[in-house]
């Protein structure tokens, strides 16, 4: 009998195991625009999606196609359609699913661009009610007849607010409604949203799987959970098949295809070459990030730090629950009189970014840079606080990094004095 590998170990193997060119142990990269076919049935065969294979390279190529095999792998779904971005995987899923006079349910503690994509949203005809998904009630009173999807991310960007991910999802499965996860900030390391019933499960790939800050990408996985045969906006030609594979068809052609956000080769490939230490990668973020946390909470600067791994925050008990860890990121207030900008000018190593997942420590001042733009009313009903520092933890050594946050204190003391 065979003993089911860790998914670790079926990540660094899939590509060989699935068949390479030349005996390659990964896949290589391919950068063909166009695919040639002997006959012309094969290639109609091709397009009208009886036979797998590749017609134009603005819908994926090998190189993609094997990135999007792995992410199906992580995530146990039915499979994956891979993005230029996070944001193109979103929009373009949105854009391919609704119509004009559909209602989406989302959570108010949503990452900026997102939060922004949402308002474009209302001004195509559809009507977004945001709610505080901390509490499942609060989902549940905004559903409507016409509500198509319900949008949460899996930890909030940047306080850090964790979605009653469980409930909201057996609501969405009693009343058969899409339910799209953003897992981004768990990974598929720490978190399968398919185990809460999720229906779409969204990453950007530039983010943590990648990890190394060098490639942009985005993917939406279907579960395999939802009967698309009950959605109403399933077009005729992509009823195809057995019914679980509608919507990600749609979502391939309708989205991917028309709205052209194609992820490049080169960039899949850096991503899936990142993939392979994402477990690695996140024990040592996570561990560093549990510690800063804990730190944080300590220092007389600061007045609040967000992080799940603290019996202070309030979805603690939720997220130990969930998740395997608690994720490295992160964010903290400092207290009256003393200016963000101060403590983050004061820090050495760590970098002023608005990158998240990097294998470097990234840290931003968040009213005043990718939440400035929504205003002070908006930021607030976030409870996003003027002095808030949002830290996206890295792998550096745990003792490097708590020592350049102890004498950036220390210098920012000093100059209070």
């Amino acid at each position: 009998m065979t003993t089911k590998k860790d998914i670790s170990t079926r990540i660094l193997h899939a590509d060989r195991l699935g068949g390479v060119e030349h005996g390659a142990v990964l896949k290589p990269l391919h950068i063909a625009t166009a695919y040639g076919y002997a006959t012309a049935a094969e290639l109609t065969a091709v397009f009208q999606g009886e036979k797998s294979g590749h017609v134009y390279g603005r819908q994926g190529n090998p190189t993609t196609q094997a990135l999007e095999a792995k992410l199906t792998m992580m995530e146990d779904g039915i499979g994956t359609v891979c993005f230029a971005t996070g944001m193109a995987a979103i929009c373009s899923t949105m854009m391919a699913l609704l119509r004009k006079g559909d209602h989406v349910v989302a959570s108010r503690f949503l990452f900026g661009n997102t939060a922004s994509w949402f308002n474009t949203l209302t001004q195509l005809g559809c009507d977004v009610t945001l709610v505080d998904a901390t509490d499942a009630a609060n989902v549940e009173a905004a559903l409507r007849p016409e509500t198509r999807l319900v949008f949460v991310e899996t930890i909030a960007n940047p306080r850090t607010q964790i979605a009653d991910l469980k409930a909201i999802g057996d609501i969405c499965k009693a009343k058969n409604i899409v339910y799209i996860v953003d897992s981004t900030m768990t990974t598929p390391d720490l978190f399968q949203p398919k185990s809460v019933n999720a229906t779409l499960v969204v990453h950007s790939l530039s983010k943590a799987i990648c990890g190394h800050g060098n490639a942009l990408g985005g993917s939406i996985t279907d579960t395999g959970l939802f009967d698309w045969s009950t959605y109403p906006h399933i077009l005729p030609a992509y009823k195809k098949g057995a019914p679980a594979t509608w919507g990600l068809l749609q979502i391939r052609k309708k989205g991917l295809r028309d709205m052209g956000a194609t992820l490049s080769s080169e960039h899949g490939h850096r991503i899936a070459a990142g993939m392979e230490t994402l477990h690695l990668r996140m024990e040592q973020a996570c561990s560093n990030a549990n510690a800063l946390a804990k730190f944080l909470e300590a220092q007389p600067l600061v007045s609040r730090v967000h992080h799940a791994s603290l019996a202070s925050h309030a979805q603690h008990d939720r997220a130990a629950a969930l998740f395997r860890n608690f994720g490295p990121l992160l964010s903290f207030e400092t207290v009256d009189g003393v200016d963000p900008f101060d403590v983050l000018d004061a820090l050495q190593i760590v970098i002023k970014s608005s990158h998240l997942g990097d294998n470097r420590t990234l840290a931003i001042p968040v009213a005043r840079t990718i939440f400035w733009e929504m205003g002070a009313e908006q930021r607030k009903s976030m409870d996003i606080a003027d002095s808030l520092i949002r830290v996206s933890v890295g792998i550096e050594a745990q003792a490097d990094l708590i020592a350049d946050f102890s004498q950036a204190f220390s210098r920012v003391a000093a100059a209070h004095q």
